[in-house]
């Protein structure tokens, strides 16, 4: 029995989750899984013992839970649906990149993956979506570098933009409003404790100040000559 779009959107969450755990963590914490998916608490428990079950996810009471290796084989595979939708969405159906993730989340249920295979051909087997995130191959494999962001990159230095950790239609349409998106240089000028700030270059050279929250949502690498 194929996996319900309920089952596919906890097993991605737990996936996302699991990517950004610190080096010392190998549980996501049901609180933060929890809330990802806008459910309660004990909702939330409550499928995770139904996912244990079925041996996709490895669940601790009280300390959290991770995918086995079937579980994340699955939720890789959702999220390459996702992720090539949202690129197929921009770059053929002309769709701004603020507005494709909401898209993305109801069609990666519905698209085979024979449809998936041809749209990574036909894109070109790109290797991110439009937001930056790496694209799962047809094996389920990602790539993971690890970017710095604007709150740990070199000051006064030329920087890419690479990624935005972020999917948040407001935040994006900020950021496209100054030309910060992936792709697009940008320099980091000053940081100011105090005032919680970051103080940034685009490749308009205009000054844009960001506070530490967003500063830290947008990654970045050293601009190639």
């Amino acid at each position: 029995m194929l996996p319900s779009s309920t089952v596919e959107n906890y097993l991605k969450s737990i996936y996302v989750a699991q990517l950004g755990l610190d080096d010392n963590q190998v549980l996501v914490p049901m609180g933060q899984l929890a809330s990802s998916l806008n459910v309660a608490p004990g909702t939330a428990t409550t499928m995770v013992k139904a996912l244990s079950d079925s041996g996709l996810v490895d669940y601790e009471p009280y300390a959290g839970v991770r995918l086995t290796d079937a579980g994340a084989k699955l939720a890789a595979l959702v999220l390459r649906r996702h992720r090539l939708v949202e690129l197929f969405l921009v770059q053929m159906m002309g769709m701004s990149w603020t507005e494709v993730h909401d898209e993305a989340e109801n069609l990666e249920h519905a698209v085979s993956d024979r449809l998936i295979e041809r749209i990574d051909e036909l894109l070109g087997r790109p290797a991110v979506d439009p937001h930056g995130d790496p694209i799962p191959d047809s094996m389920g494999a990602i790539s993971r570098h690890h970017h710095q962001n604007l709150l740990t990159c070199p000051l006064q230095e030329p920087m890419n933009v690479t990624r935005v950790i972020d999917q948040d239609i407001k935040f994006l349409q900020f950021l496209e409003a100054q030309n910060l998106k992936p792709g697009q240089s940008i320099r980091v000028e000053t940081r100011d404790a105090i005032a919680d700030s970051v103080t940034v270059i685009n490749a308009e050279d205009r000054q844009i100040t960001l506070g530490t929250a967003a500063a830290s949502k947008l990654l970045v690498e050293p601009k190639r000559p």
